[in-house]
């Protein structure tokens, strides 16, 4: 017999069960990006969690975990994870979880399946789900490419960002490019902070533009990730994590220049592969993507209830 716990804290105990849980799931899937020690991932942080447990007493097995974040993205749309212990999969413990999440969520809600898996799709259907956004996750070799010098338009210049100085400026640029996405429009001063106390983060493959009145006009934060012994071959994996241009600044190959930077400087650390998400029915930046040699590698889609 199943029982379902909400909690909006875990406790160590239950953190820690919950971080076995992914990291079977990630030797089998090769998501999410957890790591034996440290907090869960980002996406898992903060209200609301689902376990689901089998067995009684000492025998208490964990087999499934939910997240529900009820603040939501940028268009207050609920949004949630859902993951199945891969050795307790087909036993209908996601069909019940999935159940337990919809009855709990209110209003819009969006339900990640990383990866496009075939028994979320078929979960999807049989609760009527719709397929609504589709992120791919582009891969390029880096020792095949050659990426040439970034060609700046006239009176703009590069330089890497400096903590306690630029976080305000990329805000702004941030809040101006991506107005129209769920989940980056949302990002602040302070989620910025938050990330420069991560292990990853480095200013130095954080380039930035700026204009002839040292206004920064657009910026790409690239990203290394450690290796994960079970996605992209096992070695470390640049991103192009953040590319944003001000709008204001677009349509003169500022863009392709701050990529071209980011690219450039993660080959020079000598990662072999670099990575990025995109949106789906963004034509334009997979097609400019694609002629620096990126291909889609994967695909992450979100399915939703209501608007």
């Amino acid at each position: 017999m199943r029982d379902f716990v909400w909690a909006d804290e875990l406790t160590d105990e239950r953190t820690e069960d919950v971080r076995a849980l992914l990291l079977a799931a990630r030797e089998t899937d090769g998501r999410p990006d957890v790591e034996p020690g440290g907090p869960l991932p980002g996406e898992f942080s903060g209200p609301r969690h689902l376990l689901c447990s089998v067995g009684e007493g000492p025998a208490t097995v964990l087999v499934a975990y939910a997240h529900l974040d009820p603040r939501g993205d940028a268009f207050g749309r609920q949004v949630a994870e859902l993951v199945v212990h891969p050795a307790h999969r087909r036993r209908g413990h996601g069909t019940a979880t999935l159940d337990e999440v919809l009855r709990a969520a209110t209003g819009p809600l969006r339900v990640w399946s990383h990866g496009d898996h075939p028994a979320a799709a078929r979960l999807a259907e049989r609760f009527g789900l719709s397929r609504a956004r589709e992120l791919l996750v582009m891969g390029v070799s880096s020792a095949e490419q050659e990426w040439p010098e970034p060609a700046l338009p006239d009176g703009v210049r590069l330089r890497t960002f400096e903590p306690g100085r630029d976080e305000q400026a990329v805000i702004d640029v941030n809040a101006r490019a991506f107005d129209w996405h769920p989940e980056q429009s949302a990002f602040d001063v302070k989620a910025l902070r938050e990330a420069q106390r991560e292990n990853w983060f480095d200013a130095e493959g954080f380039f930035l533009a700026e204009n002839t009145d040292g206004r920064v006009v657009g910026f790409h934060w690239t990203k290394v990730h450690p290796p994960n012994p079970n996605r992209f071959g096992g070695q470390p994996v640049g991103e192009v994590y953040v590319v944003g241009v001000d709008p204001d600044a677009q349509g003169g190959g500022l863009g392709k220049a701050l990529t071209l930077a980011g690219l450039r400087h993660l080959r020079r650390r000598g990662l072999e592969q670099v990575i990025l998400y995109v949106e789906g029915d963004n034509a334009p930046a997979v097609a400019v993507y694609r002629k620096l040699g990126f291909e889609v590698v994967e695909t992450d889609v979100q399915y939703a209830r209501g608007a």
